[in-house]
């Protein structure tokens, strides 16, 4: 069909899963893998891909973001960030409200030149704002049901 790409005989071979045609098309990245400018925060695949290349984000890095991301738009307190990311911790094992800025800090460290899509709300907490060049994957079929 147009917008399809290759030639008619291509595409007819492809939709017929045609062994040479199914190789060639492995051959290339698929079009979610490709290296895009920006970031991409991949939630499916719990994965940030800053300028194409893959983030090195701790496990609690992800999660802050993934927390903000999935509440676009909104200020989040750092007592919510604490007591949803740190759920089931008991008050002695659970951080303190400044171990929030301490992961906002690193978090925005790791995210270079576009840090600034985690904003600090002043005497409040923090807020994710999409820019142009940032993209979210919710993965394929069901969104996930953390999503609001």
């Amino acid at each position: 069909g147009a917008g399809a790409g290759g030639r008619d005989v291509d595409v007819v071979r492809l939709a017929l899963h045609e062994p040479s045609a199914v190789a060639r098309t492995k051959d290339e990245p698929a079009e979610e893998d490709r290296a895009p400018g920006g970031v991409v925060v991949d939630i499916s695949r719990k994965r940030v891909l800053i300028d194409g290349e893959s983030a090195a984000f701790t496990f609690k890095e992800f999660e802050l973001l993934q927390y903000l991301v999935l509440r676009e738009g909104r200020t989040i307190e750092r007592a919510e960030l604490v007591a949803s990311l740190w759920e089931g911790s008991t008050d002695d094992d659970a951080p303190g409200e400044r171990t929030i800025d301490v992961h906002v800090r690193r978090l925005r460290a790791k995210l270079g030149a576009y840090e600034d899509i985690v904003r600090t709300v002043r005497g409040v907490g923090y807020r994710f704002d999409r820019h142009a060049d940032v993209s979210i994957r919710y993965g394929h079929g069901t969104p996930s049901p953390d999503r609001f």
